[in-house]
């Protein structure tokens, strides 16, 4: 004995119901990453331009700026700075303090 088509429409019915669901889901988590990204790109810019005076900052200060712990911060450093970005980036110790600057590139 075959099963009528009205039986078969509700399930079908549930499974589109349940992909909407997921895609939903996905578009939700997509939105939410965008925004991590920018946040981070604004503390990242912000950073980059400490780096960037001439008298430098420590590490106390874009600790500060950032609201990073001060082992995040060392990891921007060697990680965001020094790898991902390719920049030159110098630590001097000046009165009892670690001063870190970026030195702009030398043009060829």
């Amino acid at each position: 004995m075959q099963k009528s088509s009205r039986n078969r429409k509700p399930l079908k019915r549930a499974r589109r119901a349940k992909t909407a669901r997921v895609v939903k889901t996905a578009k939700t988590a997509r939105q939410s990453a965008r925004h991590a990204t920018r946040e981070r790109a604004n503390k990242q810019t912000k950073l980059l331009d400490l780096l960037r005076r001439p008298a430098g900052a420590t590490i106390a200060a874009l600790s500060e700026a950032s609201g990073w712990q001060q082992h995040s911060v060392r990891g921007f450093l060697a990680g965001v700075v020094r790898k991902k970005l390719g920049l030159e980036l110098v630590s001097s110790f000046e009165a009892d303090q670690r001063i870190y600057r970026i030195i702009a590139a030398k043009q060829a």
